[in-house]
């Protein structure tokens, strides 16, 4: 049984996968949360949330990502956007992501490093983070890092122009 567990690992570890990536889309007084980070010495700009962990819940993950991140505690509301298209990662060539993005009401204050300014680290370490409000009337796609989080944005900032509202339900029986 040993045997069998390596190798499943071994495929795991070194084999073609599905990354499965969960994001908040958290808009409040117009604006909306987004993220600059450094990851491998790479700048990036993009939506809050992350990977996925077997065994887990996609609304688990994404309250679990907000509580790491931000300090927060968030219910999740509906889907805005599956991504309908094939994303390889950036990161490793051998994952397909799956991403999926999901409107959040925040109902604890937000902890962690702010800025008006993208890229506003206070050095050029590696694995930082912090966060900015961008007001949703001046939302540019042209200004996150990936394809998938261009395409969210084109079609957030659409629903926006378009007088949107972010739905959430009345009960989730996930937060029970």
């Amino acid at each position: 049984m040993a045997y069998l567990g390596s190798v499943f690992k071994k495929a795991y570890m070194e084999g073609p996968r599905f990354n499965i990536r969960v994001y908040g889309l958290l808009i409040e007084n117009n604006q909306l949360l987004i993220t600059d980070e450094i990851r491998v010495g790479v700048k990036m700009t993009k939506l809050p949330g992350g990977g996925l962990q077997f065994g887990e819940g996609l609304e688990a993950c994404l309250r679990r990502e907000f509580e790491e991140e931000l300090g927060a505690t968030v219910s999740v509301g509906e889907i805005f956007y599956v991504n309908p298209f094939l994303q390889i990662s950036a990161f490793r060539s051998s994952d397909e992501i799956i991403a999926l993005y999901f409107w959040v009401q925040r109902h604890s204050e937000l902890q962690g490093a702010f800025s008006t300014q993208r890229w506003d680290f206070p050095n050029d370490d590696d694995d930082q983070q912090i966060f900015r409000w961008v007001p949703m009337d001046t939302l540019d796609d042209r200004e996150f890092t990936f394809p998938l989080d261009k395409a969210v944005v084109k079609k957030l900032r659409a629903w926006w122009d378009d007088g949107g509202k972010a739905s959430f339900p009345e009960s989730n029986p996930s937060d029970q």
